[in-house]
């Protein structure tokens, strides 16, 4: 097919530099999907075009390689095509109370200007949330999950949690979900929500929470005993997407407990309201509707979105039909409830609220339309068995009549199994052969969480500033006060969340590393995000990336330009990369990076600070404040990030200058940065941050007297310099004169420069290292150059660190804190005698530092773990088998470099994998619970880890960057077919 359309599309290409053959291939699909795949026709999608395109490949491992060459030509011609199928998705947000954009208060109070406790009755402003929902991409039409046991005081229509002040290590999610399943256009997706028979214990678990402090573990709801004697439901969503705005849904409620139960089910569906604000481009008068037009039927009008028709079917429970009642109120704000004023509608937000659960049957509207509609089932479901729900949201065409028949149980259940098919047969590509049954399940549902995790993010800073024309005028602190910086800001997009419970928010260095699991199922998807924080919409006209919700100026680590440059190399093979892709990301990083450069480095001596740097509390002081001591700090971290940075545009620059040679002079500029950096880490002109007699780098405190005081604290922040590694090859050199020969004059001039780089030749087959200076003019493809922060001598000391087990390398990973310091707290004394001190804390935080819901010091970290990862495969690329090290130290097993990477991969595997015992360490104290019934195949992807004894630590759901386990997998199952002479940016 690929070989006749080139053929045919041949001067097409030529004339207008657009392929067309996407075009093709999708047709020929889409016969042969409609062929086998039920009579569906028309509904081909991504992941059938990367499955079928495959085909004719022979062997597993090479028909994943061909469905990634399949990807890499066309996909890029299916994009209009797969904006389509993406308009809709599960970008609902877990939370939307409690944020920053909901809060107007004057000192900024998000938890208490809008908490948990309205939310039922208030309408929100920018944006909704629900249980396991879905929402088209600019959330205007939503539909979610809505439930009631009986018992609680509260409709279950979204997660609960404590707020920031509430729990003893920080906001919390005090529910039990999870994400099974996604493809990346959510054709198919499914999620469990366990649904507790007794009362939801809200104030139990708010009031054991506040009782405990920052030393003791926080009380969950597996601790509550609302879970005890199986009395609880699993509640399945499921929801399959016929084309592109045709989605079907199961809901499955199973009774895990032997004694029948009662439940009321409301799947919900409702309009955000954007006509009562006053917001720009939307109509105040024009106001959407869902009216019921049949038995379970609604019709569903929007002015610009158009109509649908909304279908709710029969449920099934022990052979028996139960028909649904549709309720109807409006998504406006319960004001009478809550401020003694008059309401907008006479049925408000929590109508449906009132009339099940507080008994008010007139509380929902007696016409049967309004902005909020429920299809409301009772049902009760013998002890053992299932009940289930088919349901419809379809768009309407041309002169399109609203058909009962749409929720007919064999064709519902026709389009759930042939999506569900096309996801086996999706992830079946990309998944590596040599996993187990297990470590396939891990990584599918890693998948899954990542893909659940996209939000409909709103947030026009300046309009917020202002506040809205029909709403009430915001104090003067609000318009002064949080992110007021930031007014340029107008976002409106689709993004991928750290945790939509705990972060229902973007956090710029979060969205980084999500992309590296990203490129590998969807590189479009991936190069858009990236893309976005270095748009007009977000980054500051002063070169500055956003960082997060609750303070867009602080500063994160710059990881950007590495996540642009691993997309780029691993979203397409060499010859058919996305060069205008590399482009965009180089132009706009140059402003980031000079804003780093002219705005973290106080004395202009190439030392930077930038302040917490994302890792919250690991300094003995709050570095992003006002230091206790005066003066500031010359960071390690700070340092090498930059270095780390600099080392990847210039990786981009030189690849751009093989393409044009404009390029070559920003490439020798940011060889220039690099090794000011390197030089200035090592000292090589004056101090530096190394320290001889440990054989580390550490933070250094510059008071205002002009003293300065390393800060001898073992962490990550001595450990990030090893990020900092680049292998020139001699190769691109040798194609860009300029560069070579500007390289020559400078090793030439400034000879300590060998100093800081090493280089390799082929010699019969053997591989030898010397100095940069040392090595021969001949021309040999196979020579590289070395930079990187610490040379050989000082990297084998710091890996005797990083390896030792009493140190860095713990059972589940990398600690973020040297071992060393659980017997011995570090102690820093101020000169007027005040006491600083800094204790390994493996499991939560026991400070208030940054919220105290962090911990920094001690536990194992995905993104810095991965970096460390890459960054030993990236040494061993160049040092081979001339560099091996002990790992464990002081074992006498010798390893090379990636053997170690290898190792560590290893270890942060087992976090999820079931032990010798059945039992999931990332479960921590309710493993057991798991493993006997709570959910053996479940896995949780929480923020950090235990490193001793692998528990789960922080928010549950953070997929987001421990997604990383992806790639791990791959890693692990590669290890040993991959030729480790490959780029390991690429085959890693």
């Amino acid at each position: 097919i690929k070989a006749t359309c080139k053929t045919k599309e041949k001067k097409k290409v030529e004339s207008s530099g657009r392929v067309n053959c996407g075009v093709n291939i999708r047709r020929k699909i889409t016969m042969v999907t409609s062929s086998n795949g039920g009579g569906l026709t028309g509904s081909v999608t991504f992941e059938n075009l990367v499955h079928h395109g495959a085909e004719g490949a022979e062997g597993g491992r090479h028909r994943r390689s061909t469905s990634r060459r399949l990807l890499a030509e066309d996909l890029e011609t299916e994009r209009m095509r797969m904006d389509q199928w993406r308009m809709w998705g599960p970008y609902l947000s877990e939370r939307q109370w409690g944020t920053v954009r909901e809060d107007y208060s004057d000192g900024g109070d998000a938890w208490n200007s809008f908490p948990f406790e309205v939310s039922h009755k208030r309408a929100y402003r920018w944006g909704e949330d629900g249980l396991l929902g879905i929402t088209d991409d600019k959330c205007r039409l939503c539909f979610a999950l809505a439930m009631w046991n009986g018992k609680d005081s509260v409709l279950k229509e979204r997660l609960y949690g404590l707020t920031g002040p509430q729990g003893n290590h920080g906001e919390d999610v005090k529910e039990l979900y999870y994400y099974l399943d996604s493809t990346p256009t959510h054709s198919y997706m499914k999620g469990l929500y366990k649904y507790t028979q007794k009362e939801f214990p809200y104030q139990y678990l708010k009031d054991e929470n506040q009782r405990r402090g920052k030393l003791d573990p926080e009380f969950e709801i597996t601790d509550s005993g609302a879970f005890d004697e199986g009395k609880y439901w699993d509640v399945y969503a499921e929801y399959a997407k016929e084309s592109e705005e045709d989605w079907v849904v199961r809901i499955t409620i199973k009774n895990v407990s032997n004694d029948a139960s009662r439940i009321h089910m409301l799947p919900t569906l409702w309009f955000r309201n954007t006509w009562r604000f006053g917001i720009q481009g939307e109509p105040e008068d024009d106001i959407p509707q869902i009216r019921q037009v049949g038995h379970g039927l609604a019709s569903v009008s929007h002015y610009d979105m158009g109509c649908y028709t909304f279908a709710a079917g029969e449920a099934e429970v022990a052979g028996e039909k139960i028909s649904p009642d549709l309720w109807f109120t409006d998504n406006e704000t319960n004001a009478q409830n809550l401020y003694n004023s008059s309401n907008a509608s006479d049925f408000v937000k929590d109508g449906f609220n009132r009339r099940l659960v507080k008994g008010e049957d007139k509380r929902t509207n007696p016409e049967n339309r309004g902005t909020k509609c429920a299809a409301y089932y009772y049902l009760e479901v013998p002890g053992q068995g299932e009940a289930t729900i088919l349901l419809r949201l379809k768009k309407n065409t041309g002169d399109t009549n609203h058909d009962e028949g749409i929720v007919d149980p064999s064709s519902v259940n026709q389009i759930l199994s042939t999506r569900k098919e096309e996801a086996d047969h999706f992830y079946q590509w990309y998944t590596p052969d040599g996993l187990t049954r297990d470590e396939q399940l891990v990584q599918r549902q890693a998948y899954a969480g990542l893909l659940w995790s996209k939000q409909t993010y709103i947030y026009d800073v300046s309009a917020w500033l202002e506040g809205d024309p029909r709403g009430f005028p915001p104090p003067q602190g609000h318009k002064e006060g949080r992110n007021h910086e930031w007014s340029h800001m107008k976002c409106h997009h689709v993004l991928s969340m750290p945790d939509k419970w705990e972060y229902p928010w973007f956090a710029a260095w979060d969205s980084a590393f999500h992309m590296i699991p990203f490129v590998n199922i969807d590189p479009v998807f991936a190069k858009e995000q990236l893309l976005l924080f270095l748009s007009a919409a977000y980054m500051h006209p002063n070169g500055q990336i956003p960082a997060y919700e609750w303070n867009f100026g602080d500063v994160n680590p710059p990881v950007h330009a590495w996540a642009c440059w691993r997309v780029y190399k691993q979203s397409a093979p060499i010859g058919k990369r996305d060069i205008g892709f590399l482009k965009r990301c180089f132009h706009k990083l140059l402003l980031n990076f000079s804003w780093w450069i002219n705005r973290k480095d106080a004395d202009d001596n190439n030392l930077f600070g930038g302040g917490f740097l994302g890792l919250d509390n690991i300094g003995v002081f709050d570095r992003s404040s006002k230091l206790p001591t005066g003066g500031f700090l010359e960071q390690a971290d700070g340092t090498s990030w930059m270095a780390f940075f600099a080392s990847q545009m210039l990786e981009m620059a030189l690849e751009l200058a093989l393409h044009d040679d404009v390029y070559e002079d920003i490439a020798i500029k940011f060889f220039d940065h690099l090794i000011a950096i390197v030089e200035a880490m090592n000292g090589c002109c004056e101090r530096g941050l190394w320290d001889e007699d440990d054989g580390f780098y550490y933070d250094h405190l510059k008071l205002d007297s002009g003293e300065v005081i390393p800060m001898k604290i073992k962490s990550l922040v001595g450990l990030v310099p090893l990020f900092a590694v680049l292998c020139l090859e001699n190769n691109i050199i040798e194609a860009l004169p300029g560069v070579k020969q500007k390289l020559i004059d400078k090793l030439k001039n400034r000879p300590e420069l060998a100093a800081l780089m090493s280089f390799m030749e082929a010699d019969g087959g053997k591989s030898c290292i010397k100095p940069a200076d040392q090595g021969n003019s001949d021309e040999d493809a196979a020579r590289h150059y070395l930079i990187s922060i610490p040379s050989r001598e000082r990297l084998e000391r710091i890996l005797a660190r990083l390896l030792d087990e009493n140190q860095f390398l713990a059972p589940y990973g990398i600690r973020s804190l040297s071992l060393e310091y659980e017997r011995h707290p570090f102690v820093f004394h101020e000169k007027s005698g005040s006491e600083h001190r800094v204790g390994y804390v493996p499991g939560d935080s026991d400070s208030f530092m940054f919220g105290g819901n962090s911990n920094w010091r001690g536990p194992v970290w995905f993104p810095t773990t991965f970096l460390i990862m890459v960054a030993l495969e990236r040494y061993h690329y160049f040092y081979r088998d001339n560099l091996k090290v002990e790992c464990p130290t002081g074992s006498g097993n010798k390893m090379n470099l990636r053997q170690v990477s290898h190792e560590i991969g290893r270890r942060l595997t087992r976090l999820f994998l079931k032990n010798g015992e059945g039992l999931r360490p990332c479960h921590g104290a309710a493993k057991e619970r798991y493993a006997g019934g709570l959910g053996p195949e479940l896995c949780l992807f929480y923020e950090y880890f235990h490193p001793e004894t692998g528990a789960g630590v922080g928010a549950a759901h953070q997929t987001g960057w421990t997604g990383l386990i992806a790639r791990v997998l791959d890693k692990i199952a590669k290890f040993d077919v991959e030729d480790h002479h490959d780029d390991p940016d690429v085959c890693t």
